[in-house]
């Protein structure tokens, strides 16, 4: 496949991509390759043989490519080396806030009374996730249980350098899955260690409402696996399968010591949760990411104090920190009602989405909204953030240049960067419905032409 071909046939990115390498100019280069080149990176036999470390993993493949052909995309995404580096800074930045006590007093005051319980686990994979503005990476959202890592992992064994042009600015293709699968094992050890201490952790539950239905239920067939493998014992479960009795969290008659987070009912309201917040109420289950981390980390309702530098200055932010989370949290808005007019007015600006909402459920466009959407959302619980467009990646899809749109997922654990990825789409948000789009590796493009994939911590590139 010809590597650089616009609509039109000619091959315009090519001089772009030489010149930007020539010159070490990071951001250019990643421009341009996003722009030009359409081959395909993805290997779709090593990534069959990526998914085949287990007996099990021929109904895995198989649900991948019936019922899911579009959650892997054809090919890799390129961000400048200062974006992915101004991204952990920022994340960084954010992390110190986010512990001050001061912080914490502020966002607690709204959430629900199962986040005011302390807790020592730090949360397993935040998200935090970005577009690629004119100004550089504007943070969109943070979010708890972040689905998608360890599908990433796999992703990362299954590329190939797919024109010369790539192969300049690649010194290495993805070869840290491995690496990136034992940390992601250590990460939940971890968890159990802070609240557990030395005791011994044997038992895992992956729950989430009816996940046999979920869209995500290939990852949690690759955790249990990789649990497994690491001797732990690991099941699937929706939270109404649990029972809490005798002071412990019961799966049946299998006491669980742990439990991985996959829900969106992040305080435990649901009366499917009940054997869960009664766990976590008397601290009988580790259970991890937990209700206070979404409330400190992910009620959109905290954008709007990272966004306000005066509310950051009355919480006593360092300068330095104020700078770097100012330069990359779009401005940010509760929406009330007497506003209406002002926001209507400002609609076409702005991305409204409900406060303790997640994913893109319930959030819309400010330029696609209808007056009847628009009244919903002021009696409502938005906030209204600025829109920032996302940045593009130009794709050969059915035989024709496609722009896709394109975000950016940071996944963290206690302040580093364990994986950069990015979600390629059509529409309004990410939807894993768009022909050539889905998950994708991230190649950075560093200024010193040494390219690697970004899948280790923060400043590993």
């Amino acid at each position: 496949m010809t590597a650089f071909k616009s609509v039109s046939g000619s091959s315009p990115a090519m001089g772009s991509v030489l010149e930007a390498l020539r010159t070490g100019d990071c951001r250019s280069t990643a421009e341009a390759l996003n722009a030009g080149c359409q081959c395909v990176s993805l290997d779709r036999q090593a990534l069959r043989g990526a998914l085949a470390a287990d007996p099990r993993d021929g109904a895995l493949q198989a649900m991948l490519a019936e019922s899911r052909p579009h959650l892997f995309a054809e090919s890799m995404a390129f961000v400048a080396a200062r974006h992915v580096q101004a991204m952990a800074d920022a994340i960084a930045a954010i992390e110190r806030v986010l512990a001050s006590p001061a912080w914490q007093s502020e966002v607690l005051s709204w959430a629900p009374a199962t986040a005011r319980r302390p807790a020592r686990a730090a949360g397993a994979f935040l998200g935090y996730d970005f577009h690629l503005g004119e100004a550089g990476p504007q943070l969109i959202e943070i979010n708890t249980n972040a689905g998608g890592a360890l599908l990433n992992a796999v992703l990362g064994k299954a590329q190939r350098a797919c024109c010369p042009e790539v192969a300049q600015v690649m010194e290495e293709l993805p070869g840290q899955a491995a690496d990136l699968e034992a940390r992601f094992v250590e990460m939940f050890r971890n968890e159990w260690r802070l609240e557990r201490g030395e005791e011994t952790l044997r038992t895992i539950a992956i729950v989430d409402q009816a996940p046999r239905e979920q869209y995500l239920l290939p990852e949690f067939l690759l955790f249990q696996r990789l649990f497994e493998l690491h001797g732990l014992s690991a099941w699937i479960c929706d939270p109404a399968e649990l029972a809490y009795r005798d002071e412990r969290l019961w799966l049946g008659d299998r006491p669980v010591d742990l439990v991985y987070n996959r829900l969106t009912d992040f305080a435990f309201d649901m009366p499917a949760c009940a054997a869960l917040k009664a766990a976590w109420e008397a601290e009988s289950a580790v259970i991890t990411p937990h209700p206070r981390a979404h409330a400190l980390y992910a009620d959109k309702r905290n954008l709007v104090l990272l966004a306000d530098p005066l509310a950051l200055a009355r919480l006593g932010v360092d300068p330095a920190d104020m700078a770097l989370i100012q330069a990359c949290v779009p401005r940010t808005e509760v929406v009330r009602p007497e506003e209406g007019p002002s926001l209507w007015a400002r609609r076409r600006e702005l991305f409204f989405k409900p406060a303790s909402g997640f994913g893109s459920r319930g959030a819309y466009r400010g330029d696609k909204l209808t007056r009847r959407v628009f009244d919903e959302i002021l009696e409502g619980d938005y906030i209204a953030q600025a829109f920032v467009p996302p940045s593009a990646r130009r794709l050969a899809v059915g035989g024709e240049a496609v722009d896709l749109k394109m975000d950016l997922r940071n996944y963290v654990y206690q302040g580093q960067v364990q994986l950069v990825t990015a979600r390629l789409y059509r529409g309004q948000t990410t939807n894993f419905r768009t022909p050539g789009g889905g998950f994708a590796p991230v190649l950075t493009v560093p200024c010193d032409r040494e390219a690697t994939l970004y899948s280790h911590t923060a400043g590993g590139s």
